[in-house]
């Protein structure tokens, strides 16, 4: 499906404003109704061509108005005026983009009236809720330039409905393209801050020492700016920092935290959703910011939570009392997501006390290089899933496959509705997933509703296994693995979907080989596929390769 304008090809971040289009769009255009003023679009002053802004004269609308000031030329000395006629490709006729008076003389009659009437652009009397949608569309160099057609259109850009939701990309390497966009973020901040409901802040990869203190100075000129305007901020994401790398100085990383935790002392009482994930924060500095959401009120009303990697890797925060403090400020908590190294017994009956009536999932993290051996009872987990009833735990594990491992952290008492096992391409002879399939997993039998797998091995078959655990899990109904089969454990996946021996919705298979032609499987699929064409049509979201290993 098309839409009715070309979406925008310019960074919603980076918008290529020239003085002139900051200056006219400083107050709303004013001017008198009755004036039928004319505002054209500033192409000419940009040195850009007419296809470049998505607008522009079209030559035979020249032509067509040529004739028809020809044939309606007044008698000398009578009013005439000069309209510019603006031609939008996709509307396949020229329009003017506002109402025009024409001055009518002696010799123009009551048929060129009406002929004049019926020419007037549909532009002109679309409707405001049509004409946001239309810029709502646009990218800010459109909506710029388009904000310079009449005082309506300029009225338009100040719609709330546009600045609600805002994404701000800032570029960590330095180049002539970006070096504009933290001076543009900041000022369309200052200029539609006020509007902000939803604001998503990304800082690329920073690549020098340099970067990373101007996009601190930023930061602190747009959350003051923030802080003053805005009352109605409710969703704040702030991802991947990593403050703990090299590229942030001290001095640097101290500034950015004291102007964000100054940020949220002000604001946290509004914010329903916070994400600070990667921020890669000590536990001190963690918990500050953590603590700075409830400093206007004991309490913290935020329903949506995600901490994951907010914390450096190799830290024990579990064995934290000042995380547990700050946790327990909040009493609203519906989503939470965070690292494993952060579950403790203390964490697990804090939220048992304050958040039992609407915590309704948890997503875990478990990295290999984070602290996971501490020990956590059972009964931690059966009293949170007793008070929460409709609690669902989500894990993921990056590298972490061993069954002892395993075994220590998926108790039966977790109500498991997701699990998520990735090993990349390590291979360990030693290692074995079998157990980990056949006697850990169909342990969640009754709740677990998604399965994913990523592990290397090619030393040992594991489709029976696989297949006797999906058939086990009647609730399942995500299935995706890129592992070592054969081929014909897709078929056998779908002959039991057709016998209604399992109920999957989505089915995502790759199948490692270590053969670089893949010429064979491929030819299999092909043919499994038309063998069950119409059960894939129709109930599943179906992806199945064959991927070489090499």
């Amino acid at each position: 499906m098309q839409h009715p304008l070309p979406s925008p090809s310019v960074d919603l971040a980076t918008p290529d404003l020239g003085l002139s289009n900051r200056q006219a769009l400083a107050e709303p255009v004013g001017g008198c109704a009755s004036q039928r003023r004319l505002w054209a679009w500033p192409q000419r002053a940009q040195g850009a061509s007419p296809d470049a802004l998505g607008v522009g004269v079209g030559a035979a609308a020249r032509a067509e108005g040529q004739a028809r000031s020809a044939s309606l030329q007044p008698e000398p000395g009578a009013a005439s005026r000069e309209h510019v006629t603006v031609f939008f490709p996709h509307l396949g006729k020229p329009c003017s983009p506002h109402h025009y008076a024409v001055h009518q003389g002696p010799l123009m009659d009551e048929d060129c009236e009406v002929t004049q009437l019926q020419e007037q652009s549909c532009w002109a009397t679309l409707p405001d809720v049509c004409l946001r949608r239309v810029f709502w569309w646009l990218g800010d160099r459109d909506r710029s330039r388009a904000a310079l057609v009449c005082r309506k259109w300029n009225q338009i850009m100040y719609s709330a409905d546009l600045w609600r939701y805002r994404t701000i990309t800032f570029s960590g390497r330095p180049s002539r393209v970006h070096a504009s966009e933290f001076e543009s973020a900041l000022w369309y901040i200052k200029k539609f801050g006020r509007y902000l409901e939803h604001l998503e802040i990304k800082f690329l990869n920073p690549y020098n020492a340099v970067l990373t203190k101007k996009f601190q100075v930023t930061m602190r000129g747009l959350l003051s700016c923030l802080g003053k305007s805005n009352n109605r901020l409710r969703s704040l994401s702030i991802q991947h920092l990593e403050l703990d790398r090299l590229v942030w100085r001290n001095s640097i990383r101290g500034s950015l935290i004291k102007s964000l935790s100054f940020f949220l002392k002000k604001m946290g009482k509004h914010l329903d959703h916070l994400s600070l994930k990667g921020a890669r924060l000590t536990v001190e500095q963690g918990c500050h910011i953590l603590n700075s959401l409830s400093y206007m009120q004991n309490e913290n009303m935020a329903s949506e939570l995600n901490i994951e990697d907010f914390f450096s890797h190799h830290l024990a925060v579990y064995g934290s009392s000042q995380f547990n403090k700050a946790m327990a400020t909040f009493r609203n908590l519906t989503f939470l997501t965070l690292n494993y190294n952060c579950i403790s017994d203390e964490l697990l009956e804090t939220l048992s006390e304050n958040n039992a009536g609407t915590l309704r999932t948890m997503n875990i993290k478990c990295h290999v290089h984070d602290p996971h051996g501490q020990v956590v009872w059972g009964m931690s987990w059966a009293k949170l899933a007793r008070q929460a009833s409709n609690l669902k735990v989500n894990f993921f594990f990056e590298r972490v496959m061993k069954y002892e491992r395993l075994a220590r952290i998926l108790l039966q008492e977790i109500p498991v509705r997701s699990i998520s096992l990735r090993s990349c391409y390590f291979s360990d002879p030693d290692w074995s997933m079998r157990p980990t399939l056949t006697d850990l997993l169909p342990t969640f039998r009754n709740t677990l509703q998604k399965l994913t797998f990523e592990f290397n091995n090619n030393h040992e078959s594991l489709d029976e296994q696989l297949h006797l655990l999906i058939l086990a899990c009647r609730k399942l109904f995500y299935f995706k693995i890129w592992a070592f089969l054969d081929v014909k454990f897709v078929e056998r996946i779908l002959k039991s979907q057709e016998e209604g021996q399992c109920s999957l919705h989505t089915l995502k298979v790759r199948i490692y080989t270590n053969r670089y032609e893949t010429n064979e499987e491929d030819r299999t699929l092909r043919e499994i596929y038309r063998k069950y064409r119409k059960l894939i049509d129709s109930e599943l979201n179906y992806f199945v390769v064959a991927y070489p290993m090499m």
